[in-house]
């Protein structure tokens, strides 16, 4: 049986997918979801701040609890599986694989995964998809040495990140933001109808050993967005 406090989320979810509640729409309050549930405030509170942590909903301080923009927001301070971020927001994530392949590295390529050029390396392009509909397209380029499996990985259950974590664990990263307008490739990818400025993001991560992805993310503009929360210690 579920906790009170996942039913209760379970039903905030609900309601948002079946458009009962739009974006910027306030949610029952702590008092009124106790009383709903018969709970008591703090199962109540719970579940309203695990949907706020993951984006799902907004608080604002004497106004109320709301609901936050569809877009998926990832954080610029950590890296986070794409798998959950869906999962975190009431999603059905899943992915399709359009490109496995190992290929001979052209210089940018190269010098980004600190290998000889034309060595071989690989390469996949994915689409995560939110509920079936594209979200974000990930090309990435991987270090034979730091994942020599990673052609034999079915993408479909497993997600790169998620791989590479485990078999090569991450101990620094380093990323660039940018607002793109995508090419006809990426607007088909995408199910994108016209040039929808899309969020790109160029990312490299190392572990122990040295280099081990270089990776580009795109995702149209209407449907990703970044943001972080920064606490300051005196």
């Amino acid at each position: 049986m579920q906790p009170k406090f996942a039913l209760i989320k379970q039903h905030i979810i609900d309601n948002i997918r079946a458009y009962k509640w739009q974006e910027n729409d306030r949610v029952p309050s702590e008092n009124e979801l106790a009383e709903q549930f018969q709970v008591s405030r703090m199962t109540a509170r719970r579940a309203l701040t695990e949907l706020t942590d993951a984006g799902v909903l907004n608080r604002s301080q004497g106004l109320g609890t709301f609901v936050a923009s569809f877009k998926s927001q990832s954080s610029m301070l950590e890296i986070r599986n794409i798998a959950d971020e869906v999962a975190d927001r009431g999603g059905n994530y899943s992915c399709t694989v359009l490109t496995l392949e190992s290929m001979s590295a052209i210089a940018p390529i190269a010098i980004a995964l600190g290998v000889e050029i034309n060595s071989q390396v690989y390469r996949s392009v994915l689409v995560h998809n939110d509920t079936e509909q594209p979200l974000q397209v990930e090309e990435r380029f991987v270090n034979p040495k730091q994942a020599p499996h990673y052609l034999q990985q079915d993408f479909s259950q497993i997600t790169p990140h998620e791989y590479l974590t485990q078999v090569a664990p991450l101990t620094e990263a380093r990323h660039t933001v940018e607002a793109i307008s995508p090419n006809s490739e990426v607007c088909q990818w995408l199910n994108l109808f016209n040039e929808e400025p899309c969020l790109q993001i160029i990312r490299r991560t190392w572990s122990a050993d040295g280099i081990v992805s270089f990776a580009r993310l795109i995702s149209p503009g209407s449907k990703y967005r970044l943001g972080g929360h920064l606490t300051f210690r005196r």
